[in-house]
């Protein structure tokens, strides 16, 4: 298992002889050293101790190399950016087997060209979930619709295309829709 336990102890300012005392029960300043560098296995136990002596889950000291995270270098608000007061990592998107994706061969609507637009499919019966979203509507002969849905009463939806000036169009028991869930955007 790979291990986040030293870059989380330095951040925290504390050295290896620190976090052996403040575990429970104590520990070497080479105990630590040896489970920070894997010449000692971490086990949950362990994992546990050094987290609760670090102040910190025991999640955030065990990495997944075959995650792709982004580190959060700032946060930005009214007030401008700011650099995080934790470490923090963004988990990259990760495709689930009911997603399917729209992409925009031109702007339209809120949209622009060339944007990934993940949509997960949803039965019948968790249609009222997406109402004023954004939903992909599957039609006869492998034809789509694409829009807000506006409404749905009796088998029928209810949706507004995307563009100016576009009229609400109404559709027959789809047996299915997949609502926007994430927009991936090149800038």
């Amino acid at each position: 298992m790979i291990t986040a336990i030293r870059e989380v102890r330095r951040a925290k300012g504390l050295t290896l002889e620190e976090v052996g005392r403040r575990c429970t029960p104590p520990t070497t300043a080479q105990t630590i050293g040896r489970l920070e560098t894997g010449t000692r296995t971490v086990s949950v136990g362990w994992l546990n101790r050094i987290a609760a002596a670090l102040g910190v889950e025991a999640a955030d000291l065990v990495k997944l190399p075959e995650r792709p995270d982004l580190p959060v270098a700032a946060l930005i608000g009214p007030d401008g950016a700011r650099a995080p007061r934790k470490s923090a990592v963004v988990i990259a998107p990760q495709p689930a087997p009911e997603l399917v994706a729209v992409i925009a061969e031109a702007s339209v609507g809120d949209y622009r060209a060339g944007d990934e637009i993940w949509c997960e499919r949803l039965a019948t019966d968790r249609f009222a979930s997406a109402l004023n979203r954004d939903v992909l509507v599957p039609r006869p002969s492998g034809r789509f619709a694409f829009g807000r849905l506006l409404g749905r009463e009796e088998g029928k939806i209810h949706l507004l295309p995307l563009g100016v000036g576009a009229r609400q169009q109404v559709y027959t028991d789809p047996p299915w829709l997949a609502r926007a869930v994430r927009l991936v955007r090149s800038l």
